[in-house]
């Protein structure tokens, strides 16, 4: 059954490759489930959207850039005067606030030869299936903070806040952009929940948890009862020992003979 959700989204994908105003567009629920999370979004890579504009002989990467929804429509452009992509950092930008920012390179995807999807149903290969089909936005958690660290850096989103994709393929050669996709619709992060606002009911509860509950509620009370009888038995035996004690004491004092004073 997982399978054929599977192929019906792919053939989904193939047809909105196939529309003129392309953008980039969140992964379906059956390819990625909990998406968005609090900081990551995932999307469907860019197979088939460049075809046209790619050329024999030639060498292309593909650059996805990010921003805040609220960042001014002036800073959405994504390159300069001479069609050069922008290598503007998640930092420079404060995070995509002032303006895109770009959050990966990655290879055109190969569309005569995509991923077998027979492969998805065999629990070995579905996570290499999906990794060449879907990209997770703010998957690196460490590149802020690694002076090493070299390569497009891809940090955490923020929670409960709307963000933009869009992609660009970039000839490698000439440096220069040669087509773009449209800016994503609007896609938003998910919100922290506050631990007063969790709902910890019983009817959100399994009924299954309920009766595990009342269980383990009766095995306390039971045990507590046992703990407090035992107590209390072992305090009203050591007072009868001590009455028992004190009784046989007074009694040998009063069984034993006086000393007899003698008269001179």
């Amino acid at each position: 059954m997982c399978s054929r959700w599977v192929v019906l989204a792919f053939c989904c994908l193939g047809q909105l490759w196939a529309d003129q105003n392309l953008k980039p567009q969140i992964a379906a629920l059956q390819l990625a489930t909990n998406n968005p999370t609090l900081t990551t979004v995932a999307l469907e890579k860019p197979f088939c959207m460049f075809d046209s504009s790619l050329h024999p002989n030639k060498s292309y990467v593909i650059y996805l850039y990010a921003m805040k929804e609220s960042a001014s429509a002036i800073s959405s452009l994504v390159t300069d005067n001479n069609s050069k992509p922008l290598d503007s950092t998640f930092q420079q930008t404060s995070g995509g606030q002032l303006g895109p920012y770009k959050a990966a390179l990655l290879n055109v995807p190969n569309c005569a030869s995509p991923p077998k999807l027979a492969d998805v149903g065999d629990v070995n290969k579905v996570s290499d299936v999906l990794k060449q089909y879907l990209f997770r936005v703010g998957d690196d958690g460490t590149c802020l903070y690694d002076p090493n660290f070299l390569a497009v850096c891809n940090p955490p989103l923020a929670p409960d806040t709307t963000y933009r994709f869009k992609y660009v393929l970039l000839d490698s050669t000439e440096g220069i952009m040669k087509d773009q996709t449209l800016w994503s619709d609007p896609i938003k992060t998910r919100r922290v929940k506050l631990p007063l606002k969790i709902d910890t009911w019983p009817g959100r509860r399994s009924g299954d948890m309920i009766v595990i509950t009342s269980i383990l509620s009766v095995l306390v009370f039971l045990l507590l009862t046992g703990f407090l009888a035992s107590v209390s038995s072992a305090v009203m035996g050591s007072e009868d020992s001590s009455a028992k004690t004190r009784c046989m004491s007074q009694t040998i004092q009063k069984s034993e003979p006086r000393p007899q004073l003698s008269s001179e």
